[in-house]
């Protein structure tokens, strides 16, 4: 492999960044979001909401990137929401047009009837659709041609963010109050709690002109978007991660203004520098680091190769010569079983039960091969046949399968799906990975194999090399852990020092990762 191909490639391993902080702070905070019922407050049954035709520029650090376009309108049933979203984005040197479509049937309480959402670019696309019914919104996704239904259980009815607005400014909220929602996001399929403060009463500039409006503070695993909203309910400006802005302007405007230019490197921005040089991560066997700036409490810092005291987390590499070859009845009672039932079941994106990856499986393993065995051939051929270029979409195995490219998000959901699909539990993690002189964000596996072994098939390592410091892992839900902690961590190697061979201090001026780029 040629230097300038493999300076690529190790490049196309950390679009993780993009796609765990970026996409899914727009997909969460910046066009229509999906909630059931306020736990602390409630909205009347009837709601009378304006119609709106709302048009927005959509910016990073001053540069134009994108616009969005909302509609709110009355029918029959209650209301229909439409949004559009594009973006011109660069992850890793490489620019590309990003667009998402949402729109959503209301009653007239605004709960929601059914909901529709795409996500496009280059050649991925996915989309899902949603109704909701007797407390069960039923989703239905499609991918690469083949759809999937999920039934996700909802103790309440789910409402539209677009609505908050209107009943915040109905209920006449003071400074300090707060009211808290559980989001549901159709592109993840998860849900947590965002919890929205009004801040207070504030002028805000907008096309020339002073407006009066409320500041309100939204917070959601650990970070905190803004958004100002005018006294009829209108959002006006909309801050949020990585200083992505939303701007309220005219149709005109945002289609035929300002330029759009794509973003800056989102890589490179969300990237956390490091104290230390390290030539030959895959050769160490122990790392320890300092990690400050940011809360552990939802981050799955501790446990497995990973020990944490304090502010310091040491890894130790897995070796692979203690592994067990069967496991006993009893071990499997208490172990294998509960293992299996949980990381062996496909999912939405998971799709191990596709006949597609199925019959791929099968062609790379045999039956008589040793779960070691088995996974290394199956993280290899990953690893050759997938082509390393950052991607833009929801990542799902089957669509990486069909494309055959993708960054590590679908190198590392292809591995888990083809992994569970040959008989081998698979969970996927995600972090940090040290990269010429850089932490930046990554994705990868653990494979159960006889114990849990670290396997990350973009760098074709099992087990990974000791520089993947795991933040979240087990289900895709969690991943969204990370977004609290983009922007604020601080990383300080002390273990292995400076002094040792391969090992050097980073000369390079250090930029803390909000001001990169």
């Amino acid at each position: 492999m040629s230097d300038n191909k493999m300076k690529f490639f190790w490049r196309a391993g950390v679009a993780f960044a993009l796609v765990f902080t970026v996409l899914l702070s727009i997909r969460i905070n910046l066009f229509g979001k999906l909630l059931p019922t306020p736990q602390t407050a409630s909205f009347s049954s009837v709601i009378s909401l304006s119609e709106r035709d709302t048009w927005m520029n959509i910016s990073h650090k001053d540069r134009k990137i994108g616009y969005s376009h909302s509609t709110i309108s009355q029918t029959s049933k209650g209301y229909r929401l439409t949004e559009i979203l594009y973006m011109r984005l660069n992850t890793m040197g490489m620019v590309q047009d990003l667009n998402l479509k949402t729109k959503a049937d209301l009653h007239p309480d605004l709960s929601i009837s059914s909901f529709d959402f795409e996500i496009s670019s280059g050649r991925f696309e996915f989309a899902v659709t949603g109704t909701f019914f007797q407390n069960i919104l039923s989703i239905q996704t499609q991918s690469s041609g083949s759809s999937r239904k999920y039934d996700i259980k909802v103790k309440e009815k789910p409402y539209l963010a677009a609505g908050i607005a209107d009943a915040l400014i109905a209920e006449g909220l003071s400074p300090g109050e707060t009211r808290t929602f559980n989001v549901f996001d159709p592109a993840t399929m998860g849900q947590a709690p965002v919890v929205v403060r009004v801040a207070g009463k504030e002028d805000v500039l907008n096309m020339g002109r002073k407006k009066a409006s409320t500041k309100v503070l939204l917070t959601f695993k650990g970070t905190t978007q803004k958004a100002w909203i005018s006294e009829d309910g209108e959002i006006l400006k909309e801050e949020g991660l990585l200083g992505i802005r939303l701007d309220k302007t005219s149709r005109h405007d945002a289609l035929f203004g300002l330029p759009i230019k794509a973003s800056q490197d989102l890589t490179e921005v969300v990237s956390v520098p490091s104290n230390v040089i390290i030539e030959h991560p895959e050769d160490l066997k122990h790392l320890k680091v300092k990690i400050e700036g940011i809360s552990f409490d939802r981050l799955d810092l501790d446990g497995g190769r990973q020990r944490l005291e304090g502010q310091v987390l040491t890894i130790e590499k897995e070796g692979l010569a203690d592994l067990k070859v069967e496991l006993t009845s009893s071990e499997r009672t208490e172990t294998s079983k509960n293992i299996e039932n949980r990381f062996l079941q496909p999912t939405l994106f998971i799709q191990s039960d596709h006949e597609k990856i199925r019959g791929l499986a099968k062609k790379i393993v045999s039956e008589a091969d040793l779960p070691l065995e088995k996974a290394k051939k199956i993280l290899f051929w990953v690893y050759k046949n997938i082509e390393k270029r950052p991607v833009l979409s929801v990542p799902d195995a089957l669509s990486t399968l069909e494309n055959r490219i993708g960054d590590c998000n679908e190198h590392a959901i292809l591995l888990a799906a083809l992994s569970r699909a040959a008989g081998i539990p698979a969970r996927i993690e995600a972090g940090l990975v040290y990269l010429n002189g850089r932490f930046y964000y990554h994705a990868w596996n653990l494979l159960y194999v006889g114990k849990w072994v670290t396997a990350d098939s973009l760098f074709g390592q099992i087990p990974a090399d000791i520089t993947h410091i795991r933040f979240s892992g087990g289900i895709s839900e969690n991943q969204l852990d990370l977004i609290g902690v983009v922007g604020k961590v601080k990383l300080t190697v002390i273990e292995p020092k400076p002094d040792r061979p391969g090992i050097k201090k980073n000369l390079v001026p250090m930029r803390s990762s909000e001001s990169t780029g």
